[in-house]
């Protein structure tokens, strides 16, 4: 008796489809044959995975298998199908699979044993510096896939064997039933829609056609990329089956974080803290810029702190343009430590000498204060 799918991938009835992808994958890379040579049991758990999550993964027969169980798919529509003399398709599939593929058919459906066929999109995650992101780069990365095996050229047979033509199907990888005046055609259960059948597998490939290898790919990370930017890699993906085409690979960027400036978009920003003295009297500092540079900001008298001093053209470059942000500069004035007993004394004098005017912002700040607290006292 076969297992319950959602069982066999470990799920519950009503996971997400990213939950059922995630736990397939985990699986998958558990039992595979190649991580488990000669272990009957691993394989044949292997194949029940793949079966369920075959399945499942479609909305269409996950439904149908969620109403029928597995009779969805050996017998047309179950029991009742049998008391009425069984399912004229015979293990042609499911009654979802047949309008599939009667309406497949109709809307160039013929392509579709070939895009099931096509290898697995892989994603690459790499992380590069803002100095990086700005200018852009050109990256090496490793990338362990699926490939052609070199042994078989692909074919899955051993050397001096070449796969034969499928019996069942005469090499169509297809099979058809007729019924009424629909025509219904499905893929080759004996040859997987290859077409062919191996009698003598490649050792090195156990008839895969594809054994996994680690391949050198040059990056090319252009100016102004964001965090969580994806770069598609076309057909440098896992390799498909049966001579399908390979799948995608999808570089996605990260970008590091800096020691003396934040990122907002195109713009970048940077603290610089300046003595107080510098702030009252003004003067001037310098500033480091991402390409690394130096750039001169003039300090007004007063200055503030938190007040920022705008750079033009010196943030980061907008992707596939000219054009480049700002860089934001924002004063931190400092207050100074471990003063000497004559720098206490100064400061002193300096307090006694200070006039109206000479603190704005905390002489407005006492006079609302003594307004909110007579009208307290009034209260």
């Amino acid at each position: 008796m076969k297992r319950c799918y959602y069982e066999a991938l470990e799920c519950q009835k009503g996971a997400t489809g990213d939950i059922l992808k995630s736990s397939y994958r985990k699986l998958a890379m558990k039992f595979h044959p190649d991580k488990n040579p000669g272990d009957h049991t691993a394989e044949i758990k292997f194949k029940e995975i793949n079966e369920a999550y075959d399945v499942l993964k479609d909305d269409q027969k996950r439904a149908a298998y969620d109403r029928f169980g597995h009779a969805a798919f050996e017998g047309g529509m179950g029991a009742a199908a049998g008391a009425r003399g069984g399912n004229p398709f015979g293990d042609l599939g499911s009654f979802g699979d047949v309008f599939e593929d009667i309406f497949g058919q109709m809307m160039g459906g013929a392509s579709r044993a070939k895009r099931q066929n096509r290898g697995q999109d892989l994603r690459y995650n790499l992380e590069i510096s803002l100095e990086e992101a700005a200018r852009g780069r050109s990256a090496e990365i490793k990338v362990p896939a699926m490939v052609a095996c070199d042994v078989c050229a692909g074919s899955g047979a051993e050397t001096g064997h070449q796969p034969e033509t499928c019996p069942t199907c005469q090499g169509h990888g297809k099979v058809r039933a007729t019924q009424g005046f629909f025509t219904i055609e499905r893929s080759c259960s004996a040859c997987r829609g290859s077409g062919k059948i191996i009698r003598n597998p490649c050792k090195a490939c156990r008839g895969a056609g594809a054994v996994q290898k680690e391949r050198t790919l040059n990056v090319d990370v252009p100016p102004g990329v964001e965090e969580g930017t994806r770069i598609r890699l076309s057909g440098e993906g896992a390799v498909g089956a049966n001579g399908g085409p390979s799948g995608d690979l999808y570089i996605f960027l990260s970008v590091a974080e800096h020691p003396i400036f934040q990122r907002d978009g195109h713009d970048l920003h940077c603290r610089a803290p300046v003595s107080f003295v510098t702030a009252a009297m003004g003067g001037s500092i310098e500033v480091p810029t991402l390409d690394g540079g130096r750039t001169k900001v003039v300090i007004p008298e007063g200055t503030q702190p938190g007040r920022q001093f705008r750079l033009k053209a010196k943030g980061m470059p907008v992707l596939r343009s000219a054009q480049k942000g700002d860089l934001y500069v924002e004063v931190a004035v400092e207050t100074p430590v471990r003063l000497t007993k004559r720098q206490k004394e100064l400061l002193r004098e300096f307090e006694i000498e200070s006039g109206a005017g000479t603190h704005p912002e905390a002489e407005g700040f006492l006079a609302r204060l003594k307004e909110f607290w007579n009208g307290c006292d009034k209260a």
